[in-house]
């Protein structure tokens, strides 16, 4: 049996947690912290194991007494410090923290009364199929409910969601609704038309999925979207195509050269320990340091108490782990720093946690070095990257965004492994930078100085490894609007040595709004490879 210690138990929690970047805290039974959005310190020293854990909201110090991990949730038992009785604090990889049981109880519930409303609301139509059951082969989970429903020779692909399940996986029903509705017309019979999508969701929590569905294809299918009060049975049909109360905003752009001349000093010292890291301006009080797109430290200006002065703070630490570069640490800092260069290169160990942690990032820091090796069009210079744009309660953060040579603006989503909802996600942050550039926002914020803009609409390109890219992709990038000119650019297994072009498809959007316009119908070829 082995002996808990101070340091045992720093080792499990850390090892945890350097696994576990979105996880969330419970104390209580309640969500304290969310480590996608908090950061934490652990210390083992004075043979004591302390947890920090501190957000914008609040601030949490226990004492870690004992830990045990099960069914991928590290349960501590913990004391507050001037409390003697222990209590208990689970972080979680799983947001959803329903027990089996209780979803599958749930989601037979919801699809009992999706069915009800569908007779009630639809009165003309039959519901010829529902079902929540598993289909790995097309994507298919048990969290959304399926079904057709028909009329004659008319029928609809619908897709539901209940109001339990986690905002992210309402976010995503409309993926999974596309690719339903194309399963559905593979396999509909010769004298049954599937005319579109039906989309149920949860009560005042459509947003992201109205803006999304408002850019795809009009012509290729009818769209409709339903938001669904399971307490009262209410259903209300939702306009995507009223657009006027979009609530998204931009970030204003910090002058780079300034906040370096802030931080001198901090930058130098830490281009003492690590040369040739990358160096990021976060905004005018903070900048970050990252070694292959891998941040590890950064440095920002905190309040002296009792003035109104600041000083400079540098702290380090991988995710959401931070702590306070000082002369005691400094050696530990430095013990981080060369591990980081010794792992994280191209011919680095593969299954070291460094070399697999933020593989988009790390894309990312090569394709920001030279954006032009995506495509010649785009202007190697003058481009941003991790560029937040708000819209309702959402965050996105797009990867780059750039202009063509002859000052077209261009969205650049980056993925390193295969992703199932790239296009749709792509498609949502192209739509909010082409809301502020209709709106002439770009200049205001202060971006892209002394460049003038074209007024065409964004490009969009999609950027995958070749051999990672999702098979449901294809499908997926046929519905969206031909008016959104995208193209998606695959590149070389090997891109950490070097980003290389492999294929190359193009929506062609200006030919198929063409043959719309002269036929009455769009053009469903998929691109091919050039």
């Amino acid at each position: 049996m082995s002996i808990v210690t101070p340091q045992s138990l720093t080792r499990t929690v850390l090892d945890f947690l350097s696994e576990s970047a979105g996880a969330v805290v419970l104390e209580n039974g309640a969500v304290a912290f969310d480590l996608a959005q908090s950061k934490y310190s652990i210390s083992g020293e004075y043979n004591r194991c302390l947890l920090h854990l501190w957000s914008a909201e609040r601030n949490a110090v226990r004492r870690v007494l004992d830990a045990e991990i099960k069914n991928g949730t590290l349960r501590l038992e913990v004391q507050r410090l001037g409390q003697a009785r222990p209590s208990r604090l689970e972080i979680c990889r799983e947001r959803d923290r329903r027990t089996p049981t209780a979803r599958r109880t749930t989601r037979a519930a919801y699809e009992q009364k999706l069915r009800r409303i569908l007779e009630r609301h639809f009165p003309d139509f039959k519901v010829t199929k529902l079902t929540g059951g598993v289909d790995l082969e097309k994507s298919f989970g048990p969290v959304y409910t399926r079904g057709v429903i028909r009329k004659g020779r008319s029928a609809f692909a619908l897709l539901g969601v209940n109001a339990q399940e986690t905002q992210a996986s309402i976010d995503a029903s409309l993926t999974l609704g596309i690719l339903w509705l194309d399963v559905c017309r593979q396999a509909q019979v010769a004298n049954v038309l599937v005319e579109g999508l039906k989309l149920f969701i949860p009560n005042g929590r459509s947003a992201l999925v109205r803006e999304r569905m408002a850019n795809l294809n009009t012509d290729a299918a009818k769209w409709s979207l339903f938001e669904l009060d399971e307490r009262h049975d209410a259903l209300v049909e939702i306009d995507c195509a009223d657009r006027g109360n979009v609530t998204t905003r931009l970030v204003h752009t910090t002058d780079d050269h300034a906040a370096r001349e802030r931080f001198t000093g901090s930058i130098a010292r830490i281009q003492q320990i690590v040369p040739n890291c990358e160096i990021c301006v976060q905004s005018a009080a903070e900048i970050i340091f990252r070694w292959r797109g891998l941040e590890f430290a950064s440095a920002r200006l905190v309040g002296i108490a009792g003035s109104f002065q600041s000083v400079e703070e540098i702290v380090f630490g991988v995710g959401a782990e931070e702590r306070t570069l000082e002369p005691a640490n400094e050696s530990t800092f430095t013990e981080l720093a060369h591990c980081l260069r010794d792992v994280r290169h191209p011919y680095g160990p593969r299954q070291h946690p460094l070399w697999r942690l933020r593989p988009e990032r790390w894309l990312e820091s090569l394709v920001v070095g030279d954006v032009s090796v995506i495509d010649e069009r785009l202007q190697p210079t003058g481009r941003y990257s991790q560029v937040p744009a708000f819209s309702a309660s959402d965050r996105a953060i797009i990867d780059v965004l750039t202009t063509t040579l002859t000052g077209r603006l261009a969205v650049v989503e980056l993925k390193a492994d295969e992703d199932l909802h790239l296009p749709l996600q792509a498609l949502d942050y192209w739509s909010r930078v082409e809301w502020h550039h209709s709106r002439g926002e770009f200049p205001r914020y202060g971006y892209f100085e002394r460049r003038e803009l074209s007024a065409e609409k964004p490009l969009l390109f999609l950027v995958a490894p070749a051999l990672h890219v999702h098979p449901t992709t294809d499908i997926l990038l046929r519905y969206i609007s031909p008016e959104i000119e995208w193209e998606f650019v695959g590149i070389d297994e090997r891109w950490r040595e070097g980003v290389k072009v492999v294929f190359r498809k193009r929506s062609d959007a200006k030919r198929r709004r063409r043959n719309a316009g002269a036929s009455g119908s769009s053009d469903f070829q998929l691109p091919i490879a050039t």
